[in-house]
């Protein structure tokens, strides 16, 4: 499935492509959740989790 097809069914709702696009950023979500020290930071990744998927929805197509 193309990305944008993807990013038109997670946009309507459907929570298995919301899913699937979440997985792709995983690992850039988790890179940029470990803070200055070497730790991971569990809040952090948990807000840019939040924001990733707040970010689907206001994506214009």
């Amino acid at each position: 499935m193309e990305f944008v097809e993807l990013l038109q069914k997670a946009k309507a709702g459907d929570t298995e492509a919301q899913e699937q696009i979440f997985l792709m950023y995983q690992p850039l979500l988790t890179k940029h959740s470990i803070i200055d020290n070497g730790v991971f930071d569990e809040d952090l990744y948990q807000e840019l989790s939040r924001v990733l998927l707040e970010c689907i929805q206001k994506f214009e197509i």
